[in-house]
């Protein structure tokens, strides 16, 4: 993520305009339900993320809301049929250049979630959809036809997509995982089809119960199944 008062400026304006919360912090890390940016590690760069939003207007008061803060727009509200014929959109660009959407469409999420999808870049098509089609079984997600979704994942209320291009850099997706016994197979099921282990099955520091394990996709983006225990 960029800077961190760049990033708390930009994502706290995108997320309250948009109704959400305020994130729990422990002043390094900011978390609102399932996004999340931390002030350790590197930009992430060259990823496209969709927040969720209640109505139209509310993309239309959001893109005006962040571009009146100075932020650069990536695409004005409207429709985008290229992607149902219901979807409307606004795009701006956050401090690392990083795509940022408000998005309403026929199936957004009226749960407490905020993202909408995610669009990771990636050097080689064929072998991210390997990967990430290896680990959906573990992650809540499945693979979308070929025919009407090219590199997508579909999940509850959420999709990604990985797209050919100069590839996401530095992510960490994490997807929860029902149970320990999940958690465990992910990294397994990762690690016998050959991915790069990041780290173990285990116990958390991040709250009592956090229990997670951590590959690498073929893009060197850091992937983990984690059960909250909550």
């Amino acid at each position: 993520m960029p800077d961190l008062e760049e990033a708390r400026a930009f994502y706290g304006l995108a997320l309250a305009q948009l109704g959400y919360d305020e994130p729990y912090t422990d002043g390094v890390n900011y978390e609102w339900t399932d996004f999340a940016f931390s002030a350790d590690g590197p930009l992430t760069r060259r990823l496209h993320i969709g927040f969720a939003a209640s109505s139209r207007a509310a993309v239309d008061e959001w893109w005006e809301a962040m571009t009146s803060a100075g932020y650069p727009s990536d695409g004005e509200p409207g429709l985008r049929p290229e992607y149902s014929e219901e979807y409307y959109g606004a795009f701006v660009l956050d401090p690392a250049g990083n795509s940022v959407e408000a998005c309403r469409h026929g199936g957004t999420r009226e749960d407490l979630g905020c993202v909408d999808h995610l669009w990771i870049r990636v050097r080689e098509l064929a072998a991210s959809k390997r990967f990430y089609s290896t680990v959906a079984p573990y992650s809540g997600f499945e693979p979308g036809h070929d025919s009407e979704a090219p590199g997508g994942f579909i999940g509850e209320g959420a999709t990604f997509w990985v797209v050919q291009g100069e590839s996401t850099e530095n992510l960490h997706i994490a997807f929860t995982a029902p149970d320990n016994d999940t958690v465990d197979e992910f990294h397994r099921v990762a690690l016998s089809a050959g991915y790069q282990d990041n780290g173990a099955p285990g116990e958390r520091h991040y709250h009592p119960g956090y229990y997670g394990a951590f590959v690498l996709d073929p893009d060197g983006n850091n992937v983990e199944a984690v059960c909250h225990n909550r």
